[in-house]
């Protein structure tokens, strides 16, 4: 990534989980008294430096790089027959977007969700994001999500994948960079994002940490398709 890890009182650690807890889910995230986002279960762990199909942060990674477009097993839902997706029955994983903000910060990231078990279900909905400080959900801070697109329930069925993107208000110069807001940019080496009744989950960058301003993210909705 291209931000400059130097940033002042930013330098963190990131745990990364074995690859036997990367396909960990976590119970659906409880709100905070602050509206944050607090998982109650294990979370699916942090990405390593493989891209593959994210899961946080979404997200630890997976071992192959998703299609330009939902595969086959995935397609929004005509009747919402299929239940929700249950906390605990996906992967998700993170990773830079290819179309983000002009700046030295994250700008943009892309977070993957797949469905781990045996039954075609369904995600609908925008998420809610939080920055996981040192890594730890108990510490998060919650973001002021700016919600866009329309939200239709999307099925996704046994190993198939569905998407959001998150998009921040970017760090611009170098060194440590600088806000245009006059805020100071904060790093997150991961972030906590959760989906209505599907629960929260953790994910890392596979190939950098989350640096942004003003603690806030313009979200889409669940989508088919994965965003660029």
């Amino acid at each position: 990534m291209r931000y400059v890890n130097g940033m002042r009182g930013s330098v963190v650690t990131v745990v990364v989980a074995s690859a036997a807890l990367a396909v960990a889910g976590c119970e659906p995230g409880a709100d905070t008294a602050d509206g944050g986002v607090t998982p109650s279960g294990a979370v699916s762990s942090a990405a390593s430096s493989t891209p593959g199909a994210p899961a946080p942060g979404s997200s630890a990674s997976g071992s192959s790089s998703p299609a330009a477009s939902a595969p086959a097993s995935s397609a929004p839902a005509p009747g919402g027959s299929a239940a929700t997706c249950s906390a605990g029955s996906l992967k998700a994983t993170a990773r830079q977007a290819a179309e983000r903000p002009d700046g030295t910060g994250t700008g943009a990231a892309v977070v993957e969700f797949t469905n781990l078990s045996g039954r075609t279900c369904v995600l609908t909905g925008h998420p809610a994001v939080a920055g996981a400080g040192n890594g730890s959900p108990e510490m998060n801070v919650p973001l002021t999500v700016k919600q866009t697109g329309a939200a239709a329930p999307v099925k996704v069925a046994p190993g198939g994948k569905a998407w959001v993107k998150l998009t921040f208000v970017q760090v611009q110069g170098e060194a440590d960079g600088y806000c245009v807001s006059g805020s100071a940019p904060v790093v997150y080496p991961t972030m906590v994002v959760r989906l209505p009744g599907s629960g929260a989950y953790q994910v890392a960058l596979d190939d950098g940490q989350f640096a942004e301003c003003d603690d806030t993210v313009t979200v889409t909705a669940v989508s088919a398709v994965r965003p660029s």
